[in-house]
C-alpha cells in the first residue's frame, strides 16, 4: 500500500480538494503593502491583558495599512472550553474598542473568508492532512500513552531529547516494512485510535554544527536563526481535531493572513509552523513575537504578570474598575511603541490613531506594565474627553457594574458640571482617573454618599463652630471668587488668624493659624475632606441650599 492509498483509507470521502479550496478562498483583492493580521483567542473564559496588547497591534497594523483585522476563535482544544466564553472574548474587546473588520461576531459570522472557528472547519484540516499524509510527510501513529511514557523514560535514561520521532515510533516508516504495514491497514480498518503526526526532516540529536538552520525574518525581532524541527508532532488528535499547530497553519495561509502577532513563548515551536509552511508549499507570513507583559515585584525584580497573584491581568479588572477603553489604549501605546509618549507630547490633542505605529519600535525584551503609570495616563486621556460624553460613559458602567450609584445619574447635565470643574483652568486639574475612583472622588457633592472624612485642622478646631457661623451668617451665594475669599479673610482675621500664609510662617507666635486653616474649616465642613477643587466653584455647581444645609449640619 502507498502513500496515496494510506491517505485514501484515512479519509476516504472529503467534499473538496486542495486546489478547490485554493479558489474558495483566494489571495485578497487589497492594495500593496495592506496587512491582514487575526485575533485567535481560545474559548477558555479568561481573556487577559495580553490578548487585548495583541489586539491591539493586530489592529494597527492592519488597519493603518488599509488591510483586514479579523477575530478566528481557536478551540481546537476542546478540554479548556468553557460556556459563554466566546461572547466574554467578544464583549470584552467591543468595550476596549476594538474593531473587526471580519470574524465571528454574536449574531455569527462576517466575511467571506469563514468559518471562523475552527471547531466548525474540520473537513478543511483533514482535507490538508491527507495531502500530507499523500505526499509521505507525515502518518498514522498508534502510540498508546504507556508506550509514550515508556519511551520518554528510556530517552531520560540516555539523555536524549524528548519526544517522538526518528527511530522512536515504528510507525514512522510503516511503508519499509510489511508486518507493520499490515498492522497499521489492520488497525485502521478495525477503528483502533490513532493521531496522524508529521514526518520530521530534521536531524535529531545532532550537534550546533550538524543542525540546519533557517533564517526567518520576525517582524519585530528582526532576524531569526531558526534550527530545523526533528520532533513529529501530532497535527491531527485521536479526536479528529486539529492541534493548534496545524490549524493556524492552515487557516492562516487560506485566511490569506500576512502577519501573525503572538507571544514570545511561541519561538520554539517556530521551527515546527515553518516546516508545515514549507512542506504544504506555502509563503510563511511575517511572525511577530510580542514580549512579554513584566510588572516590578515586591522584591524589585521584574516578574511576568500571573494570572493568580495579578488581578490587572485580566481585562475583567479594567472593566470593573472602570477604566476608560481610550485610556487603556492610550497606555498600551507607551509601552507597544517607544517613540508614542514623544509624540504625544507633540500633539496633545491628536488622534492616537494618528500616530504612525511600527513593529520595530516594540520591544523584543520584556514590556513593563505599571498600574501607576496607567493611572497617570489616564487622568490625561479623561482631561480630553468632553464632560458630557464621560457622563454617559459612567452610567453605562454603573448599570451594568455598580448599579448603586443610580443616585448619581439623576441629573445629567448637573453631573456634566461636576465632572468639568477644573478642567478648562490655566492650569487643569487632572483628578479624574477610573470610574470607581471618580465615584469616589465626587461623593461629596451627593447627600447619598457624603461623609466627614477628615478632621479639622488642630490650629483651628477649637474654633470650628465659630468659624462656620460666622461663615453662614456672611455667606452670599451671588459673591464671586474674589468676594468670598474676602470675607473668609476678614473671619479668619476677626478670630486672630493671620491673612496669608506667609505672614503666619513669619511670625507664628502671634497668629492662632493662618486663613488657609480658617477655609480647610469649610471645606471639610461642605466636601468632608481636606482637598478638592476650588471650594467656590464647587458651591457654585451644589447650589445655595445645599451648602447651607452642609454647614448646618456640621454645627450640629
Amino acid at each position: 500500500m502507498n502513500y496515496k492509498e494510506i491517505s485514501e483509507l484515512i479519509y476516504p470521502s472529503l467534499p473538496h480538494t486542495p486546489e478547490e479550496y485554493e479558489t474558495i478562498y483566494p489571495p485578497r483583492d487589497l492594495p500593496e503593502g495592506a496587512m491582514v493580521t487575526r485575533l485567535g483567542p481560545s474559548p477558555t473564559g479568561f481573556i487577559h491583558l495580553g490578548n487585548l496588547y495583541g489586539a491591539f497591534v493586530d489592529e494597527r497594523l492592519a488597519h493603518q495599512s488599509g488591510g483586514v483585522f479579523y477575530l478566528r476563535i481557536e478551540d481546537t482544544d476542546d478540554k479548556r472550553y468553557v460556556e459563554n466564553a466566546v461572547e466574554t472574548i467578544i464583549g470584552s474587546l467591543d468595550f476596549f474598542d476594538i474593531r473587526f473588520d471580519e470574524g465571528v461576531t454574536e449574531t455569527g459570522d462576517i466575511g467571506d473568508y469563514g468559518d471562523y472557528t475552527q471547531s466548525h472547519r474540520g473537513e478543511i484540516y483533514r482535507t490538508y492532512a491527507r495531502k500530507l499524509l499523500e505526499q509521505g510527510l507525515a502518518y498514522p501513529c498508534f502510540l498508546t500513552e504507556e508506550e509514550i511514557t515508556a519511551i520518554r523514560e528510556e530517552q531520560e535514561a540516555q539523555k536524549i531529547a524528548p519526544g517522538i520521532y526518528a527511530g522512536w515510533s515504528k510507525y514512522r516508516d510503516w511503508d519499509k516494512d510489511e508486518e507493520i504495514e499490515a498492522e497499521v491497514v489492520s488497525k485502521i480498518k478495525a477503528g483502533v485510535p490513532f493521531v496522524i503526526r508529521l514526518r520530521s526532516k530534521g536531524v535529531p540529536n545532532a550537534s550546533a554544527e550538524e543542525t540546519a538552520r533557517h533564517t526567518v525574518v520576525d517582524g519585530i525581532r528582526g532576524e531569526l536563526s531558526v534550527p530545523d524541527n526533528f520532533l513529529d508532532v501530532v497535527i491531527i488528535k485521536q479526536t479528529g481535531i486539529p492541534t493548534y499547530h496545524f490549524a493556524h497553519v492552515v487557516d492562516d495561509h487560506l485566511m490569506r493572513t500576512t502577519h501573525v502577532v503572538r507571544g514570545e513563548e511561541w519561538l520554539p515551536s517556530l521551527p515546527i509552523h515553518v516546516e508545515l509552511f514549507e512542506d504544504l508549499g506555502w509563503e510563511l507570513p511575517v511572525y511577530c513575537h510580542t514580549a512579554q507583559l513584566m510588572k516590578i515585584g515586591e522584591d524589585g525584580n521584574k516578574r511576568k504578570l500571573s494570572k493568580r497573584h495579578d488581578p490587572e491581568l485580566s481585562l475583567d479588572f479594567y472593566r470593573k474598575e472602570g477604566y476608560h477603553p481610550a485610556a487603556v489604549r492610550e497606555y498600551l501605546l507607551t509601552i507597544l511603541n517607544s517613540n508614542y509618549e514623544e509624540w504625544r507630547m507633540d500633539n496633545p490633542d491628536a488622534p492616537a490613531e494618528d500616530f504612525k505605529f511600527t513593529t520595530e519600535k516594540m520591544s523584543s525584551s520584556g514590556a513593563l506594565f505599571d498600574l501607576d503609570k496607567l493611572n497617570d495616563v489616564s487622568k490625561n486621556t479623561l482631561l480630553h474627553i468632553d464632560a458630557r460624553e464621560l457622563a454617559e460613559w459612567l452610567k453605562l458602567w454603573s448599570d451594568e457594574f455598580a448599579p448603586e450609584y443610580g443616585y448619581v445619574f439623576r441629573d445629567m447635565d448637573h453631573l456634566a458640571k461636576i465632572l468639568d470643574l477644573g478642567r478648562h483652568d490655566a492650569r487643569p486639574r487632572a483628578d479624574l482617573v477610573y470610574a470607581k475612583q471618580i465615584m469616589d472622588f465626587i461623593g461629596y457633592f451627593f447627600d447619598e454618599a457624603f461623609k466627614i472624612k477628615d478632621d479639622y485642622p488642630a490650629e483651628a478646631a477649637a474654633d470650628a463652630k465659630e468659624i462656620l457661623n460666622a461663615y453662614l451668617e456672611s455667606y452670599d451665594h451671588s459673591d464671586d471668587n474674589e468676594q468670598w475669599f474676602g470675607k473668609i479673610r476678614e473671619i479668619a482675621v476677626k478670630l486672630g488668624y493671620a491673612a496669608k500664609p506667609k505672614d503666619y510662617k513669619k511670625n507664628p507666635d502671634d497668629y492662632k493659624g493662618h486663613v488657609g486653616h480658617v477655609s480647610t474649616v469649610i471645606r471639610i465642613a461642605l466636601m468632608g475632606r481636606a482637598q478638592s477643587p476650588d471650594v467656590w466653584a464647587i458651591q457654585q455647581i451644589m447650589g445655595e441650599e445645599k451648602v447651607r444645609a452642609r454647614i448646618e449640619a456640621a454645627l450640629r
